[in-house]
């Protein structure tokens, strides 16, 4: 939202001084409309497409909700054990933000964009999917151990 936000404070500055510079009215006119589309161009349209766009990070998955008009959900189990890759740009570094990179086995790749304290997030995604591989198998243990202890016991009376 840095480069909207530039273009947004350019384009009031250039209208504020252009702007009631011409004495013809279809010449200020002109001038506003140019404005008005230029700011919808670069600041409302990236706002909307900055806003219709949701990554949710759980214990179990990451989820990734995005689109304006058609919804699409993407999801991503941690157990199941993906790679994930830290890329940042010079700006992106200043700031401590990143674009993460996870890709399973030969799928695409699911790309999360400008996330703020990348370097954490990455951390907590590798503990995410260490802690559901551990629980994996756990779980297998205990379908592989005897019948005997997988009984319960239930118990009716008041």
């Amino acid at each position: 939202m840095f480069w909207p936000s530039v273009a947004f404070i350019a384009i009031c500055g250039a209208y504020g001084y252009y702007g009631q510079q011409f004495e013809q009215m279809w010449a200020r006119l002109s001038i506003l409309a140019a404005a008005t589309l230029l700011t919808i161009l670069l600041c409302v349209l990236p706002l909307a497409a900055w806003l219709s766009r949701r990554i949710i990070i759980t214990t179990r998955r990451i989820v990734v909700r995005s689109g304006f008009l058609v919804r699409v959900r993407q999801e991503l189990l941690h157990s199941r054990g993906y790679e994930v890759e830290l890329r940042r740009g010079p700006l992106q570094s200043m700031f401590g933000s990143g674009n993460l990179r996870i890709t399973v086995g030969g799928e695409t790749a699911l790309v999360l964009r400008d996330i703020p304290q990348a370097r954490t997030v990455q951390g907590a995604l590798h503990d995410l999917m260490e802690n559901a591989a551990s629980l994996q198998t756990a779980q297998r243990q205990v379908m592989q151990s005897p019948a005997i202890t997988r009984q319960t016991t239930v118990w009716t009376g008041r």
